[in-house]
């Protein structure tokens, strides 16, 4: 058994084979994003050195700023107790982690009743993605 494995075994995979994972940044501690690991997606991350996540809509691997740029160089790699999510410091480059080309995925806060954007808008996502 690797060590790859000996980590891979600490974690507790969901009926569908996921682990939540959240993306934070590592120099302020700003939360960027949540996604979804397979076996497959951690062990690249861990192999590359890059944040590479499982895409629940496409249904396949997804290099995080595949398309964009913005990838995430990832500084550390945390499990949580239970062995059911994994925390991710990265350095995120092109300060964008949202595909929405907010800087963080969490751009939405409740006050008073209301959701206001409170997002800092870092690229238009018409101009970056090819749809």
């Amino acid at each position: 058994m690797t060590e790859l494995d000996e980590i891979v075994d600490q974690l507790k995979f969901d009926e569908k084979g996921l682990v939540t994972a959240v993306a934070q940044d590592y120099d302020t501690g700003e939360v960027l994003m949540l996604a979804y690991m397979n076996e497959e997606s951690l062990r690249k991350t861990i192999e590359t050195g890059q944040a590479v996540y499982w895409s629940r809509s496409r249904k396949r691997l997804w290099h995080k700023g595949e398309e964009s740029g913005n990838v995430q160089n990832v500084k550390e790699l945390l499990i949580d107790c239970d062995g059911d999510a994994i925390l991710m410091k990265v350095a995120q480059v092109g300060g964008a982690a949202c595909h929405t080309g907010n800087r963080s995925c969490f751009y939405r806060k409740l006050e008073n009743g209301k959701l206001l954007d409170i997002g800092v808008r870092v690229f238009d996502p018409e101009k970056v993605y090819k749809h």
